[in-house]
């Protein structure tokens, strides 16, 4: 009953958050109105500039935020307890993760739908340009480069996933061509769409029961699996980020938006069901003082590591990147930014709770069924951040099948469909991730005067090709960027104490003093986030880990800089006027129209 009380009320918090301070952010702090022009008309191209549905670019904002982050981060965090990790969770969610995302895409939308470096440039000057292009550029090459193994690995774990995953990409290109070219009622299509995509989940499954292993590559020319999934994948994501944003980026992401829906749908509904007539209370301490030795402090990491489910950097890249340029209406935006992160952080509530009391229900282990405490501390008897990726994800696996199990879901069929879902949701950050980084390296050689990086094929091969050049660089299994992905936990946060910082500079621009509300969230991001930092960088020197401990410190030294240039910037002159105002960001100035808010 714990567990449905905290869900109800968590769940009611947000809708809370939504109606209150999200209304609040849209009318007074950011004046959203639907008279403003935005970039997807102004600069419509069919390709990237689209103006979309607002239920459509949700659902790609959506699965291109989420990824597997809400669901590792709160499987890591929950090991300090479950308390600490919700609160952070719905708080951190509300006031800082929403504002961070809704901020960026605001500020991005109204700067023609431009990245946060060429944003940075325009409101604090150039130098921070390059600063903020560095941070990002090195943040989506680990995306990039470190996801396709990521995927490989969920592919190994879930083998029945791969054709689920596999056939989105033909239903998604046919549910663009319905809605986009025949105009067929979206409600229609969704519909269809969704149930051939569950079929596909239980044709795989089938098709792995008879055939184990059936559809998972061997090695080829001495190139391991992991490597031929990365290549394979990485190709993949070349393709889709040159597409028009309408043939399959939008509706796979829309059609994965509603696979989400209705595997969160199954775990509340499970959740209710399990509190009447199961045993669903908290196996996990409330606050466990008691961590296994090798497991960091609480302070800082744990805000580190639960990222997504919280706030995210990586959010701010989606936010100024492929979002910004399909919103069609500016009040849109409340719903796409804030409201996409307060479903994402409930997501991670619903991960808490599965981890937190779904594994108490029952664990299989060496033959033998353990329950309650003896279960959940089975899998965190050590350090679990430092496990594979598999003994992440296993805890909330077992304990969502055993949740949705109450409600006549068969395990096997629940253990399916969140391992596809997890599979998708990686593939949807990985296409997402190499668009944005071509977005990235097409704004740069315009601003250096280099034309012909700029189009989208060069820009995109540079951005899968760097990525490509790191994965293989220690040899053909692909897993050659793990060796900086220690960094990406910290340097992700630092981005989104960045993207903060450039909001609030944005909004130092306007009169009074509607800046605090992102100039004390990027403070506490600042000060958690170097904490980590600094904690890393003693440990990677402790263990004469010299390449970490030297791209590290860049990373931190060029956060630094761009830190201390805006903070002089933000406290020598009252209200800052940009440089180079197109006139389209001169109208927001001027602009006197009467405010409509928000629906």
């Amino acid at each position: 009953m714990d567990a449905l009380l905290l869900l109800i009320v968590c769940g009611g918090g947000f809708l809370l958050a939504y109606h209150t301070y999200g209304r609040f952010l849209a009318r007074k702090i950011f004046n959203l109105t639907t008279g403003r022009k935005v970039p997807s008309n102004e600069l419509a191209d069919g390709i990237d500039y689209v103006s979309t549905r607002r239920g459509i670019i949700f659902g790609h904002h959506y699965t291109s935020i989420a990824g597997t982050g809400p669901i590792v981060g709160p499987a890591i965090g929950i090991i300090w307890g479950w308390l600490p990790a919700l609160l952070w969770v719905v708080f951190g969610s509300i006031f800082l993760g929403a504002v961070h995302d809704f901020g960026s895409l605001v500020v991005s939308m109204r700067n023609e739908g431009k990245s946060l470096s060429e944003v940075a440039a325009k409101y604090i000057n150039i130098r921070v340009r390059f600063i903020f292009f560095a941070i990002v550029f090195l943040t989506l090459l680990l995306v990039i480069a470190v996801f396709g193994v990521v995927i490989a690995s969920v592919f190994t774990l879930f083998p029945s996933s791969v054709l689920a995953v596999w056939l989105q990409i033909p239903i998604a290109v046919a549910l663009g061509w319905a809605v986009y070219k025949k105009n067929i009622n979206v409600t229609g299509a969704t519909i269809i769409a969704a149930s051939a995509m569950y079929a596909s989940i239980a044709l795989g499954a089938l098709l792995e029961n008879i055939w184990p292993g059936l559809l998972l590559p061997r090695e080829i020319a001495g190139i391991p699996p992991t490597g031929l999934w990365v290549i394979i994948l990485l190709i993949y994501a070349w393709i889709a980020s040159t597409l028009s944003v309408t043939t399959l980026l939008q509706p796979r992401d829309y059609i994965n938006a509603w696979q989400l829906f209705i595997a969160m749908g199954l775990l509340v509904v499970g959740t209710i069901t399990a509190a009447f007539t199961a045993d669903l209370s908290f196996a996990a301490p409330a606050v466990n003082t008691a961590v296994p030795t090798d497991t960091p402090s609480l302070w800082p990491f744990m805000f580190v590591i639960i990222a997504c489910g919280a706030i995210s950097g990586f959010h701010s890249l989606v936010a100024s990147g492929t979002s910004p340029k399909q919103i069609a209406s500016e009040p849109d935006s409340l719903f796409v930014g804030y409201g996409s992160m307060l479903l994402e952080g409930f997501l991670a509530i619903l991960v808490i709770i599965a981890i937190g009391a779904g594994v108490g229900m029952a664990l299989e282990v060496d033959g033998t069924t353990l329950f309650g405490q003896s279960a959940w501390l089975s899998q965190y008897d050590s350090w679990i951040g430092a496990r594979g990726l598999g003994d992440r994800l296993s805890p909330f696996i077992i304990g969502a099948a055993n949740i949705t199990e109450t409600i006549g879901l068969p395990k096997a069929m629940g253990i399916a469909i969140m391992g596809v879902f997890i599979a998708s949701f990686a593939g949807t950050t990985l296409d997402t991730a190499v668009r944005l980084q071509r977005y990235v390296v097409s704004e740069l050689a315009a601003d250096i005067k280099m034309p012909s990086l700029a189009n989208r094929w060069t820009a995109t091969t540079i951005a899968a090709g760097t990525a490509a050049a790191l994965a293989f660089m220690q040899g053909a299994d692909g897993t050659g960027a793990m060796i900086l992905w220690p960094l990406f936990g910290t340097a992700n946060q630092l981005l989104a104490a960045l993207a903060l910082l450039v909001v609030t500079i944005y909004l130092r621009t306007k009169p009074g003093c509607k800046y605090l509300v992102t100039a004390v969230p990027c403070l506490i991001m600042l000060v958690i986030t170097n904490w980590a930092m600094v904690e890393n960088q003693l440990n990677f020197i402790r263990e004469r880990n010299w390449p970490l401990v030297i791209i590290g410190s860049g990373v931190f030294l060029l956060a630094l800089w761009m830190t201390v240039e805006t903070a002089i910037l933000f406290f020598t002159k009252s209200q800052q006027k940009p440089k180079n105002i197109t006139p389209g960001a001169q109208s927001e100035l001027t602009e006197t129209a009467q405010i409509q808010a928000p629906d």
